[in-house]
């Protein structure tokens, strides 16, 4: 893509929906080694709406969780375009109460417009599953990072994005709601997507100003295989770095400073 081109708040929207997008499974074959999924909840079942396991990175050893939508349409319907289940989050949950307990640092890749909104989750307590992800992952002593690498709609996203730091590709958006969602609630008219999509003030840019996230990372030319490998590589080397940074600092303080992040989001002077 022309780095040039400007880009409004629901193109970016729209482009996180490319099928010639990276995907989870593309970050974790790139940036892990050894990598090892692990399924279930231990509760109902499995949920292929998110990937997680465990593998290394620059030899040190971490959990990944991801939601993945796929790519192909018959790949998009097998992972429900990654619109977590109760399943998944109990899933994630399981995992980063693991990682606690071998004191393995936490790496979250967030993809989806949405949790699972249909009878079934609803029945198994998908909003249970979520707030029981924003309770326990606020105090985890171990080191957590998220990176937001297309949507990051709604609380099926921040489930997995209570972290120490937020990171998000420069094209990708991280909302309370879809602008189509969001548009046929205050409208009832979804074409004005569009205009809903400026006012969330959605985007990196706009969410690194409100001090929502701490970093934007300027994304590649996804069609281009050359591109994606050197980003790839230099994201690997990022995250490494950033984990063993956030690893040297005494896991109480860790914890202390993930509280003040998202207490303090909201807070504004309007005198």
């Amino acid at each position: 893509m022309d780095n040039n081109v400007i880009l409004s708040a629901y193109d970016k929207v729209r482009l996180t929906r490319s099928n010639v997008r990276a995907t989870t499974a593309d970050y974790i074959r790139y940036i892990l080694d050894d990598f090892t999924e692990l399924h279930g909840d231990r509760r109902f079942g499995d949920d292929n709406a998110v990937i997680g396991g465990v593998g290394r990175i620059a030899g040190c050893p971490v959990t990944v969780i991801g939601t993945e939508k796929g790519k192909t349409m018959q790949d998009r319907m097998v992972h429900r375009f990654g619109a977590a289940s109760p399943e998944g989050y109990r899933k994630a949950l399981r995992l980063v109460k693991q990682a606690e307990k071998f004191n393995r640092p936490v790496l979250f890749f967030v993809d989806l417009a949405g949790a699972a909104c249909g009878r079934g989750a609803e029945e198994r307590g998908v909003g249970q599953a979520i707030a029981e992800n924003l309770y326990e992952f606020g105090s985890v002593m171990t080191p957590m990072l998220t990176v937001v690498i297309g949507e990051g709609g709604s609380g099926g996203a921040l489930a997995l994005s209570v972290a120490d730091e937020i990171w998000m590709l420069d094209n990708a958006y991280y909302s309370v709601i879809a602008p189509e969602s969001c548009a046929s609630i205050l409208y009832k008219e979804p074409s004005r997507a569009g205009e809903v999509a400026e006012s969330l003030k959605l985007t990196a840019k706009d969410l690194l100003e409100l001090g929502i996230i701490e970093r934007i990372v300027q994304e590649p030319d996804f069609t281009k295989k050359e591109e994606v490998e050197q980003f790839m590589s230099s994201l690997k080397s990022e995250i490494a770095q950033k984990l063993q940074s956030l690893s040297k600092v005494k896991v109480k303080k860790l914890v202390k400073l993930r509280y003040e992040k998202f207490r303090k989001i909201g807070n504004y002077d309007l005198s």
